[in-house]
């Protein structure tokens, strides 16, 4: 995902966006998912916890999920702002069920995570 303005790329582990933009050519911009998941490591928890976050939300990413493998708990963040994500849901141990709002409308199964 592209940050226009600045240098940084971001790769998401996994985005979620519209259908018709799946098969774009190009960079996507934060604020065209409709899903951004982060999947933390030993070499990269702090930028996933911290920098991914409060940028996904600079950038419009309505939900931002934070899959932290050493803290073994989801996150959920969302309504996105200048100052960071307003609504955060979470954390919640792994194996325990996670809302997804609209436009999923689901529950998340975290309990192979």
């Amino acid at each position: 995902m592209d940050l226009p303005g600045t240098t940084n790329w971001f790769v998401p582990d996994l985005a979620v966006v519209p259908q018709d933009l799946a098969k774009g050519a190009g960079a996507l911009l934060p604020d065209q998912t409709l899903l951004a998941v982060e999947v933390t490591s030993d070499s990269n928890g702090d930028t996933d916890r911290i920098v991914k976050r409060r940028r996904y939300a600079e950038y419009g990413a309505p939900l931002y999920l934070l899959v932290d493998r050493q803290q073994r708990a989801c996150t959920l963040y969302s309504v996105p702002g200048s100052l960071g994500y307003t609504k955060v849901d979470g954390p919640h141990p792994f194996g325990t069920p996670l809302a997804l709002p609209e436009p999923f409308g689901l529950e998340l199964d975290t309990s192979t995570f």
